[in-house]
């Protein structure tokens, strides 16, 4: 699968969902500009010791994303959708994009995207999620109903073992 964060502005965010990238074998889209520097401390130190084992692939803008990636299915994901992301059947070359911390995605954006537009729904007035965690939410969802295709569904105890 696919993660696109459209100028994204927290370096320790980012860095999060790296490592969850890494962990899925997700590819990462950043799209410009972002509110950090790639070389940033504090973006590696989030992502720990993974991000040189990280797909990232940088763009100018919107637009160039989509010149580069023509025909991609584009999940939206909006406090301002109709639809959960639970009511979506995904598959493994989606995209599933998210704006800026501050402010989402921009309104003249997802007009555009109406049908695959995604929330997760919330209770109360609380404006939104913290990005990394709305990310994993949405991505482990899409990777559920692949079957969690070729991810390690056990594990091992360090020093004792299991009965």
């Amino acid at each position: 699968m696919n993660i696109v964060l459209y100028e994204p502005e927290m370096p320790a965010n980012t860095g999060n969902i790296g490592r969850t990238c890494v962990a899925t074998n997700t590819r990462l889209h950043l799209i410009e500009p972002l509110g950090f520097k790639i070389n940033e401390k504090s973006l590696k130190r989030a992502g720990l010791d993974y991000w040189d084992k990280l797909d990232v692939t940088v763009y100018c803008d919107f637009q160039d994303f989509l010149k580069r990636n023509p025909g991609a299915r584009i999940y939206m994901a909006t406090t301002k959708a109709r639809k959960a992301y639970t009511e979506v059947l995904y598959q493994p070359e989606d995209f599933l994009m998210f704006g800026p911390e501050s402010r989402g995605i921009p309104e003249d954006i997802l007009v555009d995207y109406q049908e695959t537009c995604v929330r997760i729904p919330m209770w109360g007035e609380i404006r939104s999620l913290n990005l990394s965690n709305s990310v994993a939410i949405i991505l482990y969802e899409g990777l559920r109903q692949m079957g969690f295709s070729e991810m390690a569904m056990e594990g091992q105890l360090h020093k004792l073992h299991w009965k």
